[in-house]
């Protein structure tokens, strides 16, 4: 019983998705994770601490 179980639930649960992303404006979120890896990376870039020089000594 469990398969059929956990397979009922996700079919319904793809069914639902399917219905919402046909009739409803939802935002598209892979676009939303580039975005934000690109500003990670940009506040990464500008706040690292330099690294230590060898010549320095």
């Amino acid at each position: 019983m469990g398969i059929i179980r956990s397979s009922f639930t996700f079919m319904v649960g793809t069914a639902f998705g399917v219905y919402l992303a046909q009739n409803y404006k939802v935002p598209n979120i892979q676009g939303l994770l580039n975005t934000g890896v690109v500003i990670a990376k940009h506040i990464e870039e500008n706040y690292r601490k330099p690294k230590k020089r060898v010549d320095d000594d």
